[in-house]
């Protein structure tokens, strides 16, 4: 029997959306402000989304965080997938331990700690910063969120299906092909959609990794926030709420399918 919520609890869940979601509220509204000045309010105007569109500093930092998204959501997908697979199917293996650390580290590791990390091993590697060194370090803490994801997908998966297609002459990659990876691809497409927007959201590792020409769109609007809140910036951050809202949502509708789809079968 399920039980009901308190009056405290009540009082206590809506104090804690209030203060996590009205100061975002608030900065949608005023991206909708007809007035340059972020703190009055002026009218209802979208003048400022279309303003987004001759800023070339933010365009061009937009551009670089979706391509920069899109190259990480798919190596964590693939190498995070093959850190499930490992921990799944291959038993106690020697180092397993360390290697479960390894994998799990980054979810629990500070961001700062993530990022300094990774700047000295770009310095001491002679790296040059750029595109592909903020992509390696997104790489390295959103794979861990894909791993968690599949994981928990290939605990449940019926092996028998497998050993089905071997017996009748599949070899393994095909049977991977051809019954694992239908199976599990709502997890997988789960843990893509999870590593896209964790990628899109970052600033605090990127501004470790990033050099000259990859600058982010968080790392813009930091930047232009330190000189002063525009109403361009309020239209540029409500974009970026938008996309992550959004792959938040699929993955976890992609998710929650799966997980539907597990207990009907």
């Amino acid at each position: 029997m399920r039980g009901r919520l308190s009056p405290f609890n009540v009082v206590s869940l809506t104090l804690g959306f209030a203060f996590l979601y009205i100061p975002i509220l608030i900065l949608i509204l005023y991206s909708f402000n007809a007035s340059r000045l972020v703190s009055v309010w002026g009218g209802f105007s979208t003048q400022w989304y279309f303003a987004l569109l001759e800023n070339e500093p933010l365009l061009d930092a937009a551009w670089v965080t979706v391509r920069v998204a899109f190259v990480t959501a798919i190596l964590a997908t693939v190498l995070g997938t093959m850190a499930a697979i490992s921990l799944t199917r291959y038993g106690r293996f020697r180092g397993r331990a360390l290697f479960t650390g390894m994998v799990y580290a980054p979810m629990v590791m500070p961001e700062v700690i993530t990022g300094l990390s990774l700047l000295l091993l770009f310095v001491s590697i002679d790296l040059d910063r750029g595109f592909w060194t903020v992509t390696l370090a997104h790489v390295t803490f959103t794979m861990c969120f894909v791993t968690v994801v599949v994981q928990a997908r290939l605990v449940a998966f019926d092996r028998s299906l497998e050993e089905a297609a071997m017996d009748l002459g599949a070899t393994p990659w095909r049977t991977f092909v051809s019954v694992t990876l239908p199976v599990i691809a709502p997890a997988v497409l789960a843990g893509f959609l999870l590593a896209f927007t964790l990628s899109l959201d970052d600033l605090v590792i990127a501004s470790f990794a990033s050099g000259p020409g990859a600058t982010t769109l968080p790392m813009r609007i930091y930047s232009s926030v330190r000189l002063g809140v525009t109403p361009e910036i309020n239209a540029a951050s409500t974009i970026l709420i938008l996309l992550v809202t959004t792959g938040v949502i699929v993955a976890a509708l992609v998710t929650k399918r799966s997980v539907m789809m597990r207990q009907a079968g």
